[in-house]
């Protein structure tokens, strides 16, 4: 398999169209062309997993975090991002980073960390806008269906848990072909007239170039009328953060104890107890601050995420529990998930869980 192969699959799961505008994601070393002998997934590409990379040749780094974000105007060696990208383009080892573009995903780091902590009942958080387009086309009356069947296997008309959606209007559509035609119907030179379809679908904007090409391949007419626009809908199966129930409602105290266990982190910073007990949990793995007024519109007895500053705390405004629980140990589960996906798409290819540590973070 090359390169391509593997990012498309990972693609599939965690489409780099939805990623943030300021994140920097996709293939940021290497040729995509390349065969690949291994993939080694992992949090942070630092030296010591590439120099992992070496020693279980594999020739593709999957990482969650990307380790170029800013511009890059000289690699001297002279930090950390720069020695990484020297050594991994010696050892002709590709890095490929998803961020949050799995951070948006339905399935991706939030549901991940749900599943970990028990939650049930599951929505996202912060629902992505301006995620679906809308292509509206015009078909000759017999040729829709046909239309219709490619587009839809290209990915139009889904919406949540239908697919194959449509809307459909019987006009008459007019042109007169010059003389560089070849015309499907009608006469060179004259004024035709066809009775048509307006066919209008939305579709996942990571679809875009491919259902246009169905469309062109399906459609009879030599050039085919067809216009796309952006819809400023909220997407409700992709975005920041997602807000869950516990089966069985626990005192906030008990609920950090189990807290620190699934999670496996050592200390909680959080705001004060309302000394009431958790039932619906809002979660969003790595810097969240962003999302509190959001945990609190979703009534959510308690948030977790990571990166609170001293004065953010204040914004629980005793409505809600704050827990800060480290930006590592919100997103570690992620290249588990990561494993497991690739695992089971290509099952007999080599994919390897880092086992290097990259958390810069010690506690004493």
């Amino acid at each position: 398999m090359t390169i391509n192969d593997i990012t498309n699959i990972l693609e599939e799961f965690a489409p780099l169209d939805f990623a943030e505008d300021f994140d920097n994601v996709g293939l940021l070393v290497g040729n995509a062309s390349t065969e690949v002998t291994g993939v080694l997934v992992t949090l942070d590409t630092l030296e010591n997993v590439v120099d992992e990379a070496i020693s279980k040749n594999c020739n593709l780094i999957v990482s969650f975090h990307p380790i170029i974000f800013g511009g890059l105007k000289k690699i001297t060696g002279k930090n950390y991002v720069e020695r990484v990208v020297i050594k991994a383009i010696k050892n002709d080892i590709a890095i490929y980073a998803n961020h949050t573009a799995l951070d948006n995903a339905r399935h991706g780091v939030n549901a991940k960390i749900c599943e970990v902590l028990g939650l049930g009942n599951t929505k996202i958080l912060l629902p992505q806008k301006s995620t679906f387009k809308k292509i509206t086309t015009y078909v000759p009356v017999e040729s829709v269906e046909d239309v219709k069947r490619a587009i839809f296997t290209a990915g139009a008309g889904e919406i949540g848990n239908y697919s194959n959606c449509s809307f459909t209007v019987e006009g008459t559509g007019s042109y007169k072909a010059n003389r560089e035609a070849n015309p499907t119907k009608g006469t060179i030179g004259e004024n035709h007239k066809e009775q048509e379809m307006m066919l209008t679908c939305v579709m996942p904007k990571n679809k875009t170039k491919s259902v246009v090409d169905a469309l062109l391949h399906s459609h009879p007419y030599e050039e085919v009328a067809y216009d796309i626009q952006t819809l400023d809908n909220s997407n409700p199966y992709i975005g920041m953060g997602m807000v869950g129930e516990l089966e069985i409602a626990v005192p906030e105290a008990q609920f950090l104890s189990d807290l620190k266990l699934k999670m496996k982190t050592p200390i909680v910073r959080h705001s004060n107890f309302l000394n009431r007990p958790i039932k619906k949990v809002a979660v969003l793995g790595g810097s969240g601050s962003f999302a509190i007024s959001a945990a609190k519109s979703a009534g959510a007895d308690i948030f977790i995420t990571a990166d609170l500053k001293y004065h953010q705390f204040y914004e629980a405004e005793n409505q809600i529990v704050l827990a800060d629980i480290g930006h590592f140990e919100t997103e570690q589960f992620t290249k588990n998930l990561l494993v497991d996906y690739l695992t089971k798409k290509i099952p007999n290819f080599a994919v390897h869980l880092s086992e290097s540590i990259t958390n810069p973070i010690n506690y004493f």
